[in-house]
Parts: C-alpha cells; sequence; structure tokens
C-alpha cells in the first residue's frame, strides 16, 4: 500500500512537471529550493474545453518584458549571494521560477507543483521509491505580483505554512495574518514621497503648482510619480522645468522667468541641494518671494539652501524624505542575458526572439515561443516588429543594448529592487538557521534547525523574527503584519529668534501603512507661512465658485482653471466649488438662484382657469340648447313638422347630443384614472348613437320615397321597432370596441415630466392609440354613410329628412374631425384635452343647429308652416315632380318622332297637369292672391325643365270631417283605378305614414 501511495504520488507530481515544459521554468538545483512567481505573460488565450479528451494548460500570450527583467533580478541575488562567502557558506541556493501569465490559474497551478513536492518530502518515501532525481522541497516563495493572485497564492501556501514574500502586492487585506499566516512583503502599502507630496497639496486644498526636478535618475523619476498622483487628485501643474548644476547661465535665468511669470504659488521640487543651489541664488537676486516650496528629502535639509540670506525667499519651505533602492551590478547582468549562456532560464530563448523579432534556428517554428508570437501578432497584441506571420531566424551575435525595451529600463528599480530585497531576506532568515546556537534557537527548549534538513515553517518563524541591514545600509525586519516599517517626518522651515539661523520643526508626519484619509497629519498651529503668517495661502487657478455655480472648463486651459457657471435650469448645488450641479428629484425645479430645489408646476386643463371656463361654458351652453329643443319637441310632439321629422329617433338624436356635450366635461379637471378611462368611450358612443339616429332616420325616409307601392310587408320592416334594432347594432359595435380597449389597454393618468422643465403635465396616457383610432374612425365610417344617404335624398321633403341641412352638419361633423387628427398630434399638455373638447363642442354644435335650429324656428316663429297641408302639399309635389319628368320624356319621344307639337294630359279628382312649352299663363294671379289661394284650397307649383315648364297643383278642402273622411276615401279608390303612373303611388303610400 505504501508503495502504490509512492508512485501515486510521483505520478501526480510527473504531470505537474509535464505541464511545465522545459521552456516554460527557470530551475537551477541547490541544496536548498526557493520558488518564484512572475508574469512572463499578460495573459492566457482563451480555450473552450469540450473535455473530449484530457484538458491541456492553456497556452500564455503577449510577452512582458518588466515581468522576465524581475525574474531576472532574484536569479542575480541569488548567484550574488550562492558567491558571496559570508552569507550561507558552503550551502547552494537553487530555484524554481514559473510564469503566471497574471492569472490565478496559472499562480495556483505552479503553487501546486511547490507544494506536491514539499508533502512527497514530508512522507520520506526514499526507502521505498528509487528516487535519484530528487528536487529538494520548495522552503520559500517569492511572489506573486498583483494583489489577487497573491490573495489565490497565500491561501493554498499558508495551508503548509510555505512562506511566501512578495515584491509588489500591495493590498493591506493581505497584512490580515489570521487568513494569511505566512505572508510577508518587501512593499510598503503604499508608494514613496511624491504620493506624500500630492496628499499634503490636497490637504491645503491647493491645485495650481508648479514642478521642477533634477536632472537626473532621481528627479525625473520622482517628478514623473508626482504628475500620476497629481492627476489622479485634479491637481493641475503649471510648469514644469529641469535642472542641474551644471546648467549654464541662460538656463537658470529661463527656468526663474517662468517661475517669476507663474501664477501658481505651491513649487514642487524634486532635487538635491546642489542641483537646486543656482537656481535659488538666481531667485533670492530678484526677490521672488510669496512662493511655497515643497522639498524632496534630498534638500529639505540641505545646508547650502537652508541660509538665514535665503529665508526670506524660501521662508515658507515643507519638506520630507523618501529613499530608493539600488541593485549594484544588475546592469551589467541585465545585458549578459543570452539563450546559450542562459542554459538555467527556460525563459530566456523566448525573450532573445520577442525582443529582436526572430527565432532561434535550433527551435522549431511550432515552439511555444513562435506559436505565442503568432497567435500575439495576429491579434495585434505582439511584442515584435515583425509584419509576417514568420520571423527570420536569429544570428545569436544581436547586441542587448542596441533594442530599446522595458527590460533595460532599469532607471528606476522598485519592482526589481523589492524581488532583490525579498530574496536577501530569505537567504538572511536561512543564515539565522545555519548560524543557529543550540539552547539560543527559536523553537521548542530553544532547539534549532537543521539547516541541511530545513522544513518551510521553520523558515517561516524565522522570517517573522528577521533582522539584518541590506545593502543600503538599511535596516530590513517585518513587523508583526508582515509588513516593512517606514513613516515620513514632515518639517517647516522657521527662523531662530535666537541667533538667526534656519531650524527644522516638526509639524506633522506622514504614514504610509495607515488607511487612506488617515496617513497624513499636519499640525497646522505650527506652521509658519514665509516664516511669521499662520494664514494659509492661497494657491489655485480659479476663485472658488458659490453655491449655485459649478466649475466650468474654459478652452486651452487645464482642468484647475475655470470658470464659476451658472447651474442649468433643473440643476443645483449647495456647497462651494462644485466641479458639477447635481439635479433636482423628478418633482422638484431648481430655484432662483439655483441653490436648492422646489416642487415643480403641475398643470392640468382646470375648472378654474380661463380657457376650462370658457369650454365649459360652451358645454352648458350646448346641453342647455338640446335641453330646449327636447322640450319644445315634446310639447309640440302631435305637430307635423315633429311627426313628420320620426318623433320618435328624434328623442333619442337629442339624448345623444345631450351625452356628446355632457362627454366634453370629463376632458376637464385633474386626469383621474377613471375620468381617462370614461371619457373617450363616454364621447365615441354618444357620437355614435347620434350620427346611428341620423343615419337611420334618413335611410328610412329614402327608401319609402325610392320603393315601389309599399305593402304589409314593407310597412312592417320601416317600423320603430328595426330603427331601434339599427341604431342598437350600430351603437354596440362602438361599445364592443371600448370595452376591448379598456381592457386590453386602459387609459391612465400620467404625469408628464418631458414637455416642460419646470412643469408636470397631468394629462391620460390613451393606452393605445389604434384602439383611439377604431373608436373616431369607426364615428368617421357611419357619418360617412350617413352623408351619402343624405346628399342621395337631398330632393326629398325636407319636412322628411331635412337632406339638405343633414348634408352641412356631416360636411361640419368631417370638417372637424379632419382638422382635429393633425391639431391633435401637434398639441401637448393641457391643450391636448382642450383640442379634443372643442372638437367635440363644434361636431355637437354642428349637428344640434343643423338638424333641429330650423325645426324649433318654423315650430315657434312659424306656425303656418307647421300644417298637415303644408306637410301634405309638400310630399305631393314631390310626387308630381317625379311624374311630370316622366311626362315630359314622354311628351319629347313624341314630339321627335312627329316634328310637332304634342301634349297630354291627365287628371285626378281635385288635381290637374298641364304642359305649355315656352308660353306664359296670359292672366296670372297676384302673388299675394296666389299664396291665400294655395293655404285655402291647396298649393300650386311651377316646375322647369329645360324646354318647358310643368305647373303642379293640388287643392284640399276644409269641410265638416265627415266629408273630409269620404273625400279622402274616393280620392284613394280613384288613385288605384289610375296607376299610371308609379310616383303617385308612393304619395298614397306615404298619407298612412304622416
Amino acid at each position: 500500500m505504501t508503495l502504490y501511495s509512492c508512485c501515486l504520488i510521483l505520478l501526480l507530481f510527473t504531470w505537474n512537471t509535464a505541464a511545465y515544459g522545459p521552456n516554460q521554468r527557470a530551475q537551477k538545483k541547490g541544496d536548498i529550493i526557493l520558488g518564484g512567481l512572475f508574469p512572463i505573460h499578460f495573459g492566457v488565450a482563451a480555450k473552450d474545453q469540450d473535455l473530449k479528451s484530457r484538458p491541456e494548460s492553456v497556452e500564455c500570450i503577449r510577452y512582458n518584458f518588466r515581468g522576465f527583467r524581475w525574474l531576472q533580478a532574484m536569479i542575480f541575488a541569488i548567484e550574488e549571494i550562492n558567491s558571496s562567502p559570508v552569507l550561507l557558506p558552503n550551502m547552494t541556493l537553487g530555484y524554481r521560477i514559473f510564469d503566471t501569465c497574471n492569472t490565478v490559474s496559472k499562480a495556483l497551478e505552479a503553487t501546486l507543483s511547490f507544494v506536491a513536492q514539499n508533502k512527497i518530502d514530508s512522507l520520506n518515501l526514499d526507502e521505498f521509491c528509487n528516487c535519484s532525481e530528487h528536487i529538494p522541497s520548495t522552503i520559500a516563495v517569492v511572489g506573486a505580483t498583483g494583489s489577487g493572485i497573491s490573495t489565490a497564492v497565500a491561501n493554498l501556501l499558508g495551508l503548509f505554512y510555505i512562506p511566501q514574500v512578495s515584491y509588489a502586492s500591495s493590498s493591506r487585506l493581505l497584512s490580515n495574518k489570521n487568513q494569511f499566516k505566512s505572508f510577508l512583503r518587501t512593499i510598503p502599502n503604499d508608494e514613496h514621497q511624491a504620493t506624500a507630496m500630492a496628499d499634503i497639496i490636497e490637504y491645503f486644498r491647493w491645485n495650481w503648482v508648479g514642478t521642477i526636478a533634477a536632472d537626473d535618475d532621481y528627479g525625473r523619476p520622482g517628478i514623473e510619480k508626482f504628475r500620476e498622483e497629481a492627476e489622479e487628485r485634479d491637481i493641475c501643474i503649471d510648469f514644469s522645468e529641469l535642472i542641474s548644476q551644471y546648467s549654464d547661465e541662460e538656463e537658470i535665468q529661463q527656468v526663474v522667468e517662468v517661475i517669476q511669470n507663474s501664477t501658481a504659488r505651491v513649487i514642487v521640487v524634486f532635487s538635491s541641494g546642489p542641483d537646486l543651489e543656482p537656481l535659488i541664488k538666481e531667485i533670492v537676486r530678484r526677490n521672488i518671494t510669496g512662493k511655497i516650496w515643497l522639498a524632496s528629502e534630498a534638500w529639505a535639509s540641505s545646508s547650502l539652501i537652508a541660509m538665514p540670506e535665503f529665508f526670506r525667499v524660501i521662508g515658507s519651505t515643507i519638506g520630507f524624505a523618501l529613499k530608493a533602492g539600488q541593485i549594484p551590478g544588475f546592469r551589467e547582468f541585465l545585458q549578459k542575458v543570452h539563450p546559450k549562456k542562459s542554459t538555467n532560464n527556460g525563459f530566456a530563448k523566448e525573450f532573445w526572439e520577442e525582443t529582436f523579432n526572430c527565432y532561434l534556428p535550433d527551435g522549431s517554428k511550432n515552439s511555444p515561443a513562435s506559436t505565442s508570437f503568432h497567435k500575439s501578432h495576429e491579434e495585434g497584441l505582439g511584442a515584435g516588429n515583425g509584419t509576417s506571420a514568420f520571423r527570420p531566424p536569429c544570428t545569436g551575435d544581436e547586441n542587448i543594448t542596441s533594442v530599446e525595451t522595458p527590460y533595460m529600463d532599469y532607471t528606476h528599480l522598485r519592482i526589481s529592487y523589492n524581488v532583490y530585497l525579498a530574496v536577501y531576506s530569505i537567504a538572511h532568515a536561512l543564515q539565522d538557521i545555519y548560524t543557529c546556537t543550540p539552547g539560543k534557537g527559536l523553537f521548542t527548549n530553544g532547539s534549532c534547525a537543521d539547516i541541511k534538513k530545513v522544513e518551510a515553517w521553520q523558515v517561516l518563524k524565522h522570517l517573522r523574527h528577521l533582522n539584518f541591514t541590506n545593502n543600503m545600509g538599511e535596516q530590513v525586519d517585518f513587523d508583526e503584519f508582515g509588513d516593512l516599517v517606514g513613516n515620513y517626518s514632515i518639517i517647516n522651515w522657521h527662523l531662530s529668534p535666537e541667533d538667526g539661523s534656519v531650524v527644522f520643526e516638526e509639524v506633522g508626519h506622514y504614514n504610509v501603512y495607515a488607511k487612506k484619509g488617515e496617513r497624513l497629519f499636519i499640525n497646522e498651529n505650527k506652521i509658519l507661512w514665509g516664516g511669521f503668517s499662520k494664514e494659509v495661502p492661497f494657491s489655485n487657478c480659479s476663485r472658488d465658485c458659490l453655491p449655485g455655480t459649478r466649475k466650468g472648463i474654459i478652452e486651452g486651459e487645464p482642468t484647475c482653471c475655470f470658470e464659476c457657471v451658472d447651474c442649468p435650469d433643473g440643476e443645483y448645488s449647495d456647497e462651494t466649488d462644485a466641479s458639477a450641479c447635481d439635479k433636482c428629484p423628478e418633482d422638484y425645479w431648481s430655484s432662483e438662484n439655483h441653490t436648492s430645489c422646489i416642487p415643480k408646476q403641475i398643470e392640468f386643463l382646470a375648472w378654474t382657469e380661463p380657457f376650462g371656463i370658457a369650454l365649459t361654458l360652451f358645454a352648458v351652453l350646448g346641453i342647455f340648447l338640446t335641453s330646449f329643443v327636447l322640450g319644445v319637441f315634446t310639447k309640440f310632439r302631435n305637430t307635423p313638422i315633429v311627426k313628420a321629422t320620426n318623433r320618435e329617433l328624434s328623442y333619442l338624436l337629442l339624448f345623444s347630443l345631450l351625452c356628446c356635450f355632457s362627454s366634453s366635461l370629463f376632458f376637464i379637471g385633474e386626469p383621474q384614472n377613471w375620468t381617462c378611462r370614461l371619457r373617450q368611450p363616454a364621447f365615441g358612443i354618444s357620437f355614435v348613437l347620434c350620427i346611428s339616429c341620423i343615419l337611420v332616420k334618413t335611410n328610412r325616409v329614402l327608401l319609402v320615397f325610392e320603393a315601389k307601392i309599399p305593402t304589409s310587408l314593407h310597412r312592417k320592416w320601416w317600423g320603430l321597432n328595426l330603427q331601434f334594432l339599427l341604431v342598437f347594432l350600430c351603437t354596440f359595435v362602438q361599445i364592443v370596441i371600448c370595452v376591448i380597449w379598456l381592457y386590453t389597454a386602459p387609459p391612465s393618468s400620467y404625469r408628464n415630466h418631458e414637455l416642460e422643465d419646470e412643469i408636470i403635465f397631468i394629462t391620460c396616457h390613451e393606452g393605445s392609440l389604434m384602439a383611439l383610432g377604431f373608436l373616431i374612425g369607426y364615428t368617421c365610417l357611419l357619418a360617412a354613410i350617413c352623408f351619402f344617404f343624405a346628399f342621395k335624398s337631398r330632393k326629398l321633403p325636407e319636412n322628411f329628412n331635412e337632406a339638405k341641412f343633414i348634408t352641412f352638419s356631416m360636411l361640419i361633423f368631417f370638417i372637424v374631425w379632419i382638422s382635429f387628427i393633425p391639431a391633435y398630434a401637434s398639441t401637448y399638455g393641457k391643450f391636448v384635452s382642450a383640442v379634443e373638447v372643442i372638437a367635440i363642442l363644434a361636431a355637437s354644435f354642428g349637428l344640434l343647429a343643423c338638424i333641429f335650429f330650423n325645426k324649433v324656428y318654423i315650430i315657434l316663429f312659424k306656425p303656418s308652416r307647421n300644417t298637415i297641408e303644408e306637410v301634405r302639399c309638400s310630399t305631393a309635389a314631390h310626387a308630381f315632380k317625379v311624374a311630370a319628368r316622366a311626362t315630359l320624356r314622354r311628351s319629347n319621344v313624341s314630339r321627335k318622332r312627329s316634328n310637332s307639337l304634342g301634349g297630354s294630359t291627365g287628371s285626378t279628382p281635385s288635381s290637374s297637369i298641364s304642359s305649355k312649352s315656352n308660353h306664359e299663363d296670359p292672366f296670372p294671379l297676384p302673388a299675394s292672391a296666389e299664396r291665400q289661394r294655395q293655404q285655402q284650397r291647396g298649393c300650386k307649383q311651377k316646375v322647369s325643365f329645360g324646354s318647358g315648364t310643368v305647373t303642379l297643383s293640388l287643392s284640399f278642402e276644409e269641410p265638416q270631417k265627415n266629408a273630409m273622411a269620404n273625400r279622402n276615401a274616393k280620392r284613394r279608390n280613384s288613385l288605384e283605378a289610375q296607376n299610371s303612373d308609379d310616383s303617385l303611388m308612393r304619395h298614397r303610400a306615404l298619407l298612412p305614414l304622416q
């Protein structure tokens, strides 16, 4: 069973090794092995693992030159330690370094390799397994880069207490020793003094500064970092100048001119004392005062600058310091890299190919390096300069210094130095184990660990108690959180009252490990500006903007130079120097000075506003007039005019007009959900009921006059029941449309904020414009049919159908609703309701006036025309007109045939038809006498037909009632006997309908 476990674990380790081929690791044997995790690539290629075969390790893409330089720093430190006769003598450090590809998965894959080897060693299987190629355990790991990757790696390594020393992970969460037991780091939680300088400027609310830097490896990187930090804090730089102690006088004069003409009062200086001295002397000579100097550590306490004679110029200096790391010999080591010489570095081959855009002749074109390049080149992410898919072969004689890459950028070795320091920290921990005296050790009973069989947890114990001096002479020790200690003191220059010398007063400190916002502490009471003032100087490009305004960008100027712009309508600012105005809530609007928000004005078609009052008065007037007409028709319901106009349908028509006028009132007032759902159906159903009544009424009389001799069947179907049934069916269709509309998309009250900024329009959201279109469209369709029948019956007796007036009313109806469509679409807010109310009232008044006002006028003011004789006269006249047309047609045909003038006459009891061509009555009666005769005995009309005139006369006598009945009976019998003309029969058929 033990042998089986041995083989199983070895198989696992072999699989991990296979996953990282020879070109994917840097490895060197040694007595003690250190692990390394570096981002040699920026990422991995996306690959879909369908699991149809054994999953393969994903491929890394996009080469990272800086990552390779960090790896070289680790190898350089290990080789330097192995060459040292003092540090770990007779011991050799080896390494196993893997590429994390800047991903957690690759980092964990490499970490598993470290852990697996440690587990094999912990089982002591040498007596069972033939491990001739035994690789020692990894006792510590240097890495990784990102805090996220280090978090994952630390969770895994912490399970086995393998120490992890990160060189670039600065997250404060990694200081939690309860979660990350074996994690340490050589990088602070925050960056150097450039960050601290930016925090000081932000503390005093300055945003307009100038920068001066020494033209060397100290000044240029420092000021560049400050620019990055300043940009994050919206701090603008007015000028940026480089100086040197070797600058000629003309260059110094130009820099002083820039300082003198600048409006920035704060000047940040990254320089040493000797480099700054010529500039300060020229500024003193010109007596340029009123500037605040923010000093780096190199000159903050320099005796060359802190002189009493310079104090009137630079007396407002605030300064502190930060040091940078150096690695002697590292530059030469970087230049020595070569694939054939760096046999232990499997990444050197790919580095060479990526640097010179070529491939090594002994490597296949399908090698990982070549493949990586091809993929990255195709994606536009390759580091090479090739333009083809294949690279030329490398000669091996290329000069590494002739190519500018991030690998050779060694001027600011921040991360590289942290790697170097991490390796030395582990080496000094091993040195402590190597030199441990029994009885004085860190373990139980003062025991010491065996350097030849040292384990990872023992190294971790010594790292926690580490204390050594680095190559720069600095003390290196990790605190209880595994971080390096380092704080800054902030000083202010004062003039000593005793001897007049310059003294450095500590006015605060900067803790790089504190939480953000708590790192800087300044005691403003101790600061003297210019040596005597307590008031903080002003160094902004623009004055602060008052509440109600915001900072506005000035074209061509930095963002810190702004103008104060009033907040736009609907926005406000209640603070000084606001970068942006805040929007008011949806139901609010900005005040006049834009410092607060006030409720928006709410508008709708109100009952109390003049427009609403006017529309209400017109609607009430329409209701009153309709009610008046209905009262007149009710009172005179037995008169011939009312009977002739189909009394029952007229009542229903007037009721529908009352509904039309009343429905307009639903559009006035604050819209509620119930009014929104009621107003359109009420309007639509009312108008359809009205149009249906007119349609049925007109169609009935038209059918009567155009039919042959009516039978009892005709009379049955022309009765009131059928008329009301047709009205109901037409109205029912509209009711169905309204019900479907209300069920599927019911209208609702809606607060519209988009039409006007300061106003909320409360309107009705119709729910479905298609449904509204169907409602109006169906009404217009019925009106069109009604117009057709009215136009067709325009020559019928007006007592029966009022054809002319109905035609005019339908024309008015169409004009109103055709005009309504564009007006409805082009208006907004409360005027939408007003437009519809106007359309309803106009159409309703048109129908009422055209159909009923003429009748009311006759009933009230012309009672002489409201008689049975007048009605019968107009009815008979229509019949005789039709007969006359027929007679004239026959006469014209006979005349053409005989070429002579002829005529024919017919007579009926008490009636005669005469035709005279081109002749007049030789003895005409006066007009008054003629009207009197017609009133007494009947009526007589003349009808012209182009070539002739036909005179129609019909007389009615008024004897006693019995004689009248007999005469009518004889007349009907006579008409039935003489059925020579169909139109006369219609007259007979209409008599009982009256």
